[in-house]
Formats: C-alpha cells, sequence, structure tokens
C-alpha cells in the first residue's frame, strides 16, 4: 500500500513538471506563417500527409524551432500574400519572395536567405526561342504577383498571360497555348525534373534574393528571424537543408545590398 501511494506521489509530481515546462507546444507563441504552396521545391502541399513542405518550410520551422515559436501555416494565393500580411492574416510570409524595393516599402524583409534569377522555359521540342530577344511576339506565361510578370510586362511585344500558380502556366504550354514561361529557375528546374516537358534556354536573366517579410516596424520578430537564420548558416544546418531540397550546396556570396533587376 505504501509503495502504491508513493508511486501515485511520484507520478502526479512528474505530470505536474511536464505541465509547467514552457517549452511544451500549448506554451510556446504561435507565429502564423503565409506561405503559396504551389512553388516547389520551396513550398508545397505534401500528398501524405497535406501539410505544406519544402525548402522555405523547412527553414522556418527551424528558426522557429530556435526561437522557441510554434509555426501554423496559412496557405494563401501568392498575388495576394503582402495585403494579408499587411491585414494581420499572419504574422510572417516565406514563399520564395524576391526583395524589391517595391515591396520592401510597404513591408520589412529578413536578411537574404536564397540567390535566385529569372529563366525562360520552352516545350522541350522547341528549336526557335534561345534567349530572350526571341520572346518578341510571343506568348509567355507567368504567376501573378511575381518579379516573372514584373519582368515579362516590362519587355516589348510580348503576349502576358499571368496565371494563380506557375504550375499551370507550365500545364498551358504542354498544350501548346503558350511559347513560353518566364519564372524563377529553382522552380522551373524542378517542374522539368518532374514533368520532363519543358526546357530552360538562354541565360539567368536576373540577380534576385529571397527574403522573409514581416509588417513594418515588427523589429523584435525579424531579430529573431535574423538571429536565428544566422544560426542556421553558421552551424551548416542552412546547408544541410539545401542538400536536402536542391541536391547542391548552397550559391556562396548573398550579398543584402543587392537590387532587383540592377
Amino acid at each position: 500500500m505504501k509503495k502504491c501511494i508513493l508511486f501515485t506521489c511520484a507520478l502526479l509530481a512528474v505530470l505536474g513538471c511536464a505541465g509547467s515546462d514552457d517549452s511544451a507546444p500549448s506554451k510556446r507563441i504561435v507565429l502564423k506563417i503565409g506561405t503559396d504552396a504551389t512553388y516547389p521545391p520551396f513550398e508545397t502541399i505534401a500528398p501524405d500527409t497535406g501539410e505544406p513542405d519544402g525548402f522555405d518550410i523547412d527553414l522556418i520551422k527551424a528558426i522557429c524551432e530556435i526561437n522557441g515559436w510554434r509555426p501554423e501555416f496559412i496557405v494563401t494565393p501568392f498575388d495576394g500574400i503582402i495585403p494579408g500580411l499587411r491585414n494581420k492574416k499572419y504574422d510572417l510570409v516565406i514563399s520564395a519572395m524576391t526583395i524589391t524595393p517595391e515591396r520592401a516599402a510597404v513591408v520589412d524583409f529578413s536578411e537574404p536567405y536564397y540567390l535566385a534569377g529569372q529563366t525562360i522555359a520552352v516545350p522541350v521540342d522547341d528549336s526557335l526561342i534561345t534567349d530572350v530577344e526571341h520572346l518578341v511576339g510571343k506568348r509567355v506565361g507567368v504567376q501573378l504577383g511575381t518579379t516573372g510578370e514584373l519582368m515579362a510586362k516590362r519587355m516589348d511585344g510580348l503576349h502576358v498571360f499571368s496565371f494563380d500558380n506557375i504550375g499551370a502556366a507550365f500545364i498551358d504550354m504542354a498544350n501548346g497555348n503558350l511559347d513560353a514561361v518566364l519564372n524563377d529557375f529553382p522552380t522551373s528546374q524542378a517542374y522539368i525534373k518532374k514533368h520532363g516537358t519543358a526546357k530552360t534556354v538562354g541565360k539567368i536573366l536576373s540577380t534576385e534574393f529571397y527574403g522573409m517579410a514581416v509588417r513594418k516596424g515588427d523589429q523584435k520578430l525579424l531579430e529573431g528571424i535574423n538571429g536565428a537564420l544566422e544560426q542556421l548558416k553558421s552551424s551548416g544546418r542552412y546547408d544541410q537543408l539545401h542538400l536536402k531540397w536542391f541536391d547542391a550546396p548552397p550559391a556562396i556570396g548573398i550579398a543584402p545590398d543587392s537590387t532587383f533587376l540592377e
């Protein structure tokens, strides 16, 4: 009987300690994260779980882990992702978003975490389009609200068609309705590797740096993000995530003072 009482007391003590643990998920600060999960390998919906997955998702999960935050993902179309942030639907955006002066005027960005650039994709059997000058007079697909759309609309003589997600643009090209797709190189490469219906041509057309966005003046959150990002890079964990999703080491020399289409 005495042993039974002692065991019960010990069990209650353990449960009491567990309930007071500030690191338990229920006690953590919930960080609401906006993302457009249609852009692999940065963000997509995992077919086995139905949850967001990808390089960006793993990266922000690691940042949350360092800061003791509990991530809560809110999937939203890219063209409305900044308005959603400003309207407080979520606290942060990570969605392969290029840091541009226009965006930096309305949100604050983290330090750059990825180096990318625009590239041209064409049907795999196309031999007429080999560089940017061959896009004149052609039907070019882009994703709404992206720097690819911005670049295409700055060019003279293109017939630009905007889509809710870049996969839809590639499908329309495969169906013969587009001549080319203008999009970020890593995502175009991922689509091509999976489907084999297209190829990239010509040179990389821009130097772009991805950043995480927060509302203007949210300095404490930004400091937590940047501090954790630095830890991930210095510890080698960032490199491990990059190898996992891109099967290659990250680009060297990310410069925070570089600008889009300079």
